[in-house]
């Protein structure tokens, strides 16, 4: 099994591939010598970002994605399926940031819904819809996308939505690879840091190809790389 997925081209997902930090995780993983899922809620814009990326002769392909939803979960799985067996790689990118200026006390109750939908629930979803396929084969990367804005040593008082959020996901990633210890899963989350992107803003102090740089080393480890980690600038960071 171990030479078989030496031989066979990686193939990766990404979420919230069709811009910011997803677009260049796709971008460098495609460089790699991956096969790229292109995950993307909107499948135009999924399209239209597979194409700028394939026009570089990168192996790329758009997958029309909402992880809120169960049926285009279920669908991406049966294509992976079908067509590859098993991932090798999910980035679980796709994020939302809303409510960002309300204070804890003021915060709704739809907005903090619907970060969690998100950035939380639907991250469980994917990782059980894609991680056991792994376990069988005995290899694979899990690399859910974090903020330092969920640390816990730090105030933690901007965001608050989106902030325990993050907080919850860290959390999710140490019980998902404590679960698959010893598998040949590695399961991490990594902090990108402040990335200009539409979330980001215009102002931030990185690129989108330094954001996606230790999101593509976590994808890419060797195995006896670290799991169950909080990763920045390739390297464990505080919780």
């Amino acid at each position: 099994m171990r030479g078989e997925q030496t031989k066979r081209k990686r193939v990766a997902l990404v979420t919230g591939g069709n811009r910011g930090i997803g677009l260049e995780v796709c971008r460098q993983l495609a460089g790699t010598g991956a096969t790229v899922l292109l995950g993307a809620r909107d499948p135009h814009a999924g399209a239209a970002a597979a194409s700028e990326l394939t026009s570089a002769d990168l192996t790329v392909r758009p997958v029309q994605l909402d992880i809120t939803s169960d049926a285009d979960i279920a669908a991406a799985r049966e294509l992976v399926e079908r067509e590859f067996g098993a991932l090798d790689i999910l980035v679980n990118n796709a994020a939302v940031l809303i409510g960002e200026d309300a204070g804890i006390l003021e915060v709704t109750d739809s907005d903090l819904r619907e970060t969690f939908d998100v950035n939380v629930f639907a991250q469980l979803a994917m990782c059980r819809a894609f991680i056991p396929a792994m376990v069988a084969r005995r290899y694979g990367r899990v690399v859910n996308v974090s903020s330092t804005a969920g640390q816990l040593q730090s105030t933690m008082a901007y965001a608050p939505a989106y902030s325990i959020s993050k907080t919850a996901l860290n959390a999710l990633t140490k019980v998902v690879a404590g679960s698959v210890s010893g598998t040949g899963v590695l399961v991490n989350c990594v902090n990108p840091g402040w990335v200009r992107t539409s979330m980001g803003g215009p102002h931030a102090s990185l690129s989108a190809e330094q954001g996606a740089d230790t999101i593509v080393w976590a994808a890419t480890l060797a195995d006896n790389g670290p799991t169950g980690a909080f990763l920045s600038n390739r390297r464990p960071i505080a919780w």
